[in-house]
């Protein structure tokens, strides 16, 4: 049974250099049609799994730019939504948005149709660092649109900043934290870039252009973000990830747990029953098979036993309360020790897990390498 639904919106007025998600540029796109075929199909998946969508908690629109649609399409998607989908579990409906994209006729729209929630897409508050990312936005920009939905009656904010950008010094990553926090806003994601294939810093990267801090920074700029961020109030709840207290994500605390959600759009995943499925990309492949009334799935896989096993391991990791022993036996029917001891108490002795009666986390040294702890629970087929 899906907890959550992503809605992929995959349309922007500018693509981020670092942007390997499924988009396309706005103007001449089919936007309206697009609209139509999302809500075309939630209809086909809710009533073909109706069981799947009885308890649905959250819901994430994202992009590309959700915030790309003009007011009107935000409305009339909004509307579908909330035919298609029941609404009556959901407690968080969260938009990624743009800074400077979001007038107050949009955020009124969003707010209006049911979205509690704005992901803005901040990146840094240095000029020439969002130049180099491919963003157009400027500061004023973010104060602006911060006031603004919070006078529209967001309460509910989180800001997405990026670190170990091309040429970012350490200077400009605290002022860009200290500007950040000067907001008031309950929720601040911070990652560091990774330089995907087929985005233009990808290209760049293998021509010798893509100049990038040195490790040792960018595990400084870590540390920095991690130290700041409690002293500012705000508690480290995924690697990630730092919020007051009542304002993590409930969304992406699903994906965390390992529970299952549905993915609507061109190229959206998602997991359902066991399986894990993935959308057509291409816009006209995508609304062609919502259209001959066919979900527009490409792509399956039957996760296996040891799949979810891996997967419960380093996707509850990340958070930072960890994997409690009573949740594994819960979904497995064995325990933790079984499956891992002879990992955990390795990674517990170079100091990378810690490990108690209720479970195990990450301690601080093993969030720094976290990737290098997770491949430690890949389990032999």
């Amino acid at each position: 049974m899906a907890r959550g639904v992503y809605i992929h919106i995959p349309f922007c007025h500018q693509i981020c250099n670092y942007c390997d998600f499924n988009k396309f540029y706005f103007k001449n796109q089919p936007v309206d049609e697009y609209i139509e075929m999302l809500g075309k199909e939630m209809e086909l998946a809710t009533k073909k799994y109706p069981e799947s969508f009885k308890q649905i908690e959250t819901i994430f629109l994202g992009g590309g730019t959700p915030t790309a649609l003009s007011p009107q399409q935000i409305a009339r998607l909004l509307e579908l939504i909330r035919t298609y989908i029941p609404m009556d579990s959901v407690t968080e409906f969260t938009s990624e948005a743009n800074p400077d994209e979001l007038s107050e006729a949009k955020l009124h729209a969003l707010f209006d149709g049911g979205v509690n929630r704005l992901s803005m897409g901040v990146q840094s508050f240095d000029q020439e660092l969002l130049k180099k990312i491919g963003r157009t936005h400027s500061n004023n920009h973010v104060y602006e649109t911060v006031t603004l939905a919070k006078k529209v009656g967001f309460r509910n904010i989180s800001l997405d900043l990026m670190y170990g950008l091309p040429g970012q010094t350490m200077a400009q990553w605290k002022d860009t934290l200290e500007k950040a926090y000067a907001l008031d806003i309950p929720h601040y994601s911070a990652y560091s870039l990774i330089v995907e294939p087929k985005t233009i810093f990808y290209n760049q990267y293998t021509k010798g252009k893509l100049h990038l801090p040195t490790e040792d920074l960018e595990a400084d700029m870590y540390d920095v973000l991690m130290n700041q961020m409690e002293a500012h109030g705000l508690q480290q709840y995924e690697i990630s990830n730092f919020a007051q207290s009542g304002f993590s994500s409930k969304h992406n605390k699903i994906y965390w747990e390992n529970d299952e959600y549905a993915g609507f759009g061109a190229g959206a995943h998602g997991y359902l029953a066991g399986v894990r499925y993935s959308n057509h990309g291409p816009l006209k492949k995508y609304m062609d098979s919502v259209n001959a009334g066919e979900l527009p799935i490409v792509y399956e896989h039957i996760v296996t036993e040891n799949e979810k096993r891996e997967e419960q391991m380093f996707l509850g990791l990340r958070k930072t309360e960890g994997i409690t022993h009573s949740i594994y036996e819960e979904k497995f029917k064995e325990s933790m020790h079984r499956d891992y001891s002879h990992v955990i108490e390795k990674l517990v002795s170079e100091g990378l897990l810690e490990h108690d009666p209720i479970g195990i986390r990450l301690t601080r040294k093993g969030r720094f390498v976290g990737n290098e702890v997770f491949q430690q629970f890949l389990l032999e087929d």
